[in-house]
């Protein structure tokens, strides 16, 4: 895909977010939180990798709220070009971060091959697992560190018939959107 199609596309993808009413994020979020949590690798998981959602993306937070105690829960901090990672104590040791996302505080966690799972965010996805994330290459850099499972959430608009993907791109072996499965 040409940078200016992927551009082209994040551009309709944020139109497509804006859109949505607040009520209909809700109820699509809690339909994808429901299938994460029915997935055999996350009842499986031990150690999970989360994000914290922007307002325009799946609300995952409940995973975190709701696990951070039977399960080692982690999030992503950005440090520079990077995305290092923390582990989730609880809402209150969130502080906000790079791009206004409320990130844990704490020493960075550092042992990649013992995380489980990771629910990953992104503009648009397909049916063969790619992804198109919002062009900062935070993700693309971090995943290949992780022998995790790799499971893309978004909304159903968010689905495209094909991204051209690079290779750089990491794709993902399970995506989920608010109607089921689509990979």
């Amino acid at each position: 895909m040409l940078r200016s199609n992927k551009c082209d596309l994040r551009r309709l993808m944020r139109a497509r977010n804006k859109d949505m009413s607040t009520e209909m994020r809700i109820v699509a979020s809690r339909q994808i939180v429901r299938q994460v949590e029915e997935l055999d690798e996350f009842v499986r998981a031990n150690t999970v990798l989360l994000f914290w959602p922007l307002p325009d993306e799946v609300d995952v937070s409940s995973l975190a709220l709701n696990w951070y105690g039977d399960k080692r829960i982690l999030l992503p901090v950005v440090v520079g070009d990077e995305l290092e990672l923390r582990q989730f104590l609880g809402q209150e040791s969130l502080i906000e971060g790079a791009f206004g996302i409320l990130e844990p505080v704490g020493e960075p966690f550092t042992d990649y091959q013992s995380v489980d799972l990771v629910i990953v965010p992104g503009l648009a996805f397909d049916s063969r697992g790619g992804r198109l994330g919002r062009g900062k290459g935070y993700y693309d850099r971090l995943l290949p560190r992780l022998k995790a499972v790799r499971v893309g959430v978004c909304f159903e608009h968010q689905i495209c018939d094909r991204l051209e993907c690079e290779s750089h791109d990491v794709s993902m072996d399970r995506v989920i959107c608010n109607r089921g499965p689509i990979k």
